[in-house]
């Protein structure tokens, strides 16, 4: 069998290959063929930097996919061939997944191309998580790339006010396109005044940051209201130099706010649910189904290329040198 894959060669070296696929399906795995895969721009970048230890190259980066089920192993139930199915997966056209990692038939009726935004949104959902958003509060997000997009709409949900904030007057429209409600440019020096403005002079109970850069995080702090909080959305990357006492001092004085720092990273919570724990990424990816279902949650603005596999080079160029145009990037498996 030939398979096609995106292949990260080295530092910013991309490659799109076919190979011959030598395929061996253990008891609880599967093999499938792509639809959509869709590329995370944040952590696939850095995979392409070369600065992610984890990632080895040569290799086949990917995120999230939506997939029909070619054959199944010995001891699968449930599924069979022919389903269509939501998983995490690498860029490539076949690939062998086993049905216990995050592996969820999709519902009829939901558009294909948008079940591989189901786990950039579940990402987002752990910072609605761990939050204590709610009915009522002022919450901001800087950084309004797909997760911090979908945090936006997520924390809406809630039933709070959101206030986006960027850099990127596309990503700004996108955002009100998506329902946010406030969009501020982060560019400006009245950030904090605008913010005080909105929120009559308290400042948000809570705020997401979803850049990954640590200065962003550090310049938030003063937007948020006493006994407030702030969540860790996107990974931080990069040094940054600054007086940790004085950020220390953000959480631990009163009268600097008193101001409780979390993290929400993904894997935070298990896979699947049990008697123990009622959130698991299984159970999160049901609900952005059926909000995506109910257009509850927004997709369609969020995408901005369908390409083919070969086109990869033009995929990650495109996001690396060209945030404004490029943001949701899926590659389009179906006729390769």
């Amino acid at each position: 069998m030939n398979n096609k894959k995106v292949i990260f060669l080295s530092p910013w070296q991309v490659e799109t290959v076919e190979e011959n696929f030598s395929v061996q399906i253990g008891v609880e795995e599967v093999l499938v063929k792509k639809l959509y895969t869709l590329i995370s721009p944040g952590t696939e970048l850095a995979m392409l930097s070369g600065n992610e230890a984890w990632f080895q190259m040569p290799g086949i980066p990917g995120y999230a996919a939506v997939s029909e089920i070619v054959e199944v192993g010995a001891g699968v139930t449930g599924f069979t061939s022919g389903d269509i199915v939501f998983h995490y997966g690498t860029h490539s056209k076949y690939e062998v997944v086993s049905i216990r990692g995050t592996f969820l038939k999709v519902p009829e009726n939901l558009d294909l191309k948008w079940v591989p935004f189901t786990r950039m949104a579940t990402v987002a959902t752990t910072a609605i998580r761990v939050s204590n958003i709610e009915f009522g509060d002022y919450v901001s997000v800087t950084g309004l790339g797909l997760i911090g997009n979908m945090a936006a709409q997520l924390a809406q949900a809630q039933g709070a006010t959101v206030i986006g904030v960027d850099l990127s007057v596309e990503r700004l429209r996108i955002a009100k396109q998506c329902g946010v409600i406030y969009g501020l440019n982060g560019g400006q020096d009245s950030v904090k005044e605008q913010i005080a403005d909105i929120t009559h002079g308290k400042g948000v109970s809570t705020h997401i940051e979803a850049t990954g850069v640590p200065q962003v995080a550090i310049q938030s702090l003063p937007y948020i209201a006493k006994l407030g909080e702030i969540i860790f959305l996107g990974s931080p990357r990069g040094e940054y130099n600054t007086d940790v006492t004085d950020v220390l001092n953000y959480c631990h004085l009163y009268g600097r706010g008193c101001i409780t720092f979390k993290g929400a990273h993904e894997w935070r919570y298990p896979i699947e649910a049990n008697e123990f724990v009622k959130h698991s990424l299984v159970r999160n990816s049901s609900i952005i189904f059926e909000m995506m279902k109910q257009r509850r949650l927004q997709i369609e603005p969020l995408i901005s290329h369908v390409l083919k596999p070969e086109e990869a080079k033009k995929a990650y160029e495109g996001l690396r040198l060209h945030k404004d145009q490029y943001s949701g990037v899926l590659f389009d498996w179906s006729e390769s």
